[in-house]
């Protein structure tokens, strides 16, 4: 089972290439972002919970974010593998994951790194706040979301670069070279 996780801050075209992978490799797709989107628009208890985490642009704890993502795994028994994207955000949440995956007889293969520039997400947030308004893109959220990955999430690369899992990837480009560039890393953990 292939098994990857797609990081970046945002911006990093992380959804973009994720739907690329998917296709490709018929990956079920966990996106935090997503989980949390459908929990605060079906106005669950934890999604109104996780709506005001967000509208003040702090993460969501680590327990809260892991018990969604374990549920959503179940979900999907069969599945030929999995691509997690924008989780995990915290040593702690990386060290679950693998204690998850662990034990339900699974490890992640890969971890992919989209590098981009503080100044290339910008625009890009720009842009895509003005297309679809989500309110985690606002300015002020932003900047605080940004900062928040290079301050501290950004650490977690660390703990799969020891474990010899980590490979980063110019996330500034044309979408298909980028994507070229993951499937260069990606296929040879494929059996």
């Amino acid at each position: 089972m292939l098994n990857l996780v797609i990081f970046g801050p945002p911006g990093a075209g992380k959804g973009t290439q994720s739907e690329k992978l998917i296709k490709k490799y018929n990956l079920v797709h966990i996106s935090t972002g997503d989980l949390f989107r459908a929990h605060i628009g079906n106005q669950t208890d934890l999604g109104k919970k996780v709506n005001e985490i967000i509208a003040s642009g702090n993460l969501v704890p680590d327990e809260i974010t892991i018990a969604m993502l374990r549920e959503e795994v179940q979900k999907h028994p069969n599945g030929s593998g999995f691509i997690f994207d924008g989780f995990p955000r915290t040593v702690a949440q990386a060290e679950a994951l693998d204690s998850f995956m662990n034990e339900i007889g699974e490890q992640i293969s890969i971890v992919v790194a989209l590098d981009v520039t503080e100044e290339e997400l910008t625009q890009r947030i720009a842009l895509r706040q003005k297309k679809t308004g989500r309110a985690d893109d606002a300015a002020d959220k932003l900047k605080k979301r940004i900062e928040e990955y290079f301050s501290k999430t950004i650490h977690v690369l660390p703990y799969y670069e020891k474990q010899d899992k980590l490979s980063k990837i110019n996330g500034i480009g044309d979408i298909d070279v980028i994507f070229s560039d993951l499937v260069k890393v990606i296929d040879p953990l494929v059996k």
